[in-house]
């Protein structure tokens, strides 16, 4: 019996070509900080490498701690002044990324449709991101953060994907079992590994990541029409 539809939001309820996108984030950013002295290259490389200790992240932090750790052992402990200046960027410059993607009202109709069924709804986004810039592509995709009950930043949140971990304490979070739970995604690898939570999966196909060349024909897939359709038959 499903009680939790976890969602993913980067190519699922917000579609999006995701090299594309992180591409115009970047440039984006490098915009924004060259002023206060950050050369464009040596930035996204650290972007890269706080990243990537946010996702080695063994739950003994949250994601926040992890990156700027890795972030000030790079540019040292004066850029933790800097903090205010990538707060506002994710406030205000960020959201000119909205170009990049695009929009699919079935996806705010899906999730809404869900919850008149009387199921749980939560965000199971990637927590890389702050809050602001999570709630900001929320809203890309036509959707508020009420809609959710959880939705995982790198604030609240001590793991990344495809850590099953991550799963697992999202389920803890909601006070449910996993097994109660579907995790819709469009990621073959990142998505797939609430699997190994003891999660339902179901892939979103329309902006699909399958870099491993994975059959997707083994799991549930399809679009928002195909999802809905799967949901009623377990329900």
């Amino acid at each position: 019996m499903i009680e939790v539809v976890l969602f993913d939001l980067d190519g699922t309820l917000l579609p999006m070509d995701q090299d594309e996108f992180t591409r115009e984030y970047f440039r984006l950013l490098a915009k924004k900080l060259i002023p206060y002295g950050y050369e464009p290259k040596k930035l996204v490389d650290s972007i890269w490498k706080g990243t990537a200790a946010m996702v080695k992240n063994d739950g003994s932090c949250t994601n926040e701690a992890a990156f700027w750790r890795e972030f000030s052992s790079i540019y040292g402990e004066k850029v933790l002044a800097d903090m205010p200046v990538f707060d506002e960027f994710y406030c205000r410059e960020f959201n000119d990324a909205r170009t990049i993607c695009g929009y699919n009202a079935k996806a705010a109709e899906t999730v809404h449709r869900l919850k008149k069924l009387g199921l749980r709804t939560a965000l199971a986004t990637n927590p890389i991101f702050p809050s602001t810039a999570t709630e900001n592509r929320i809203r890309w995709a036509g959707l508020v953060p009420e809609d959710f009950e959880l939705y995982t930043t790198y604030e609240n949140t001590r793991y990344c994907k495809p850590n099953p971990l991550y799963y697992t304490s999202i389920a803890k979070q909601l006070n449910v079992k996993a097994e109660h739970c579907l995790m819709v995604g469009n990621d073959a690898i990142e998505d797939v590994a609430a699997q190994a939570a003891g999660m339902g999966i179901f892939l979103l196909a329309d902006c699909l990541i399958n870099k491993a060349g994975i059959d997707i024909s083994v799991y549930p897939h399809g679009g928002f029409t195909e999802l809905m359709a799967y949901i009623g038959d377990l329900l």
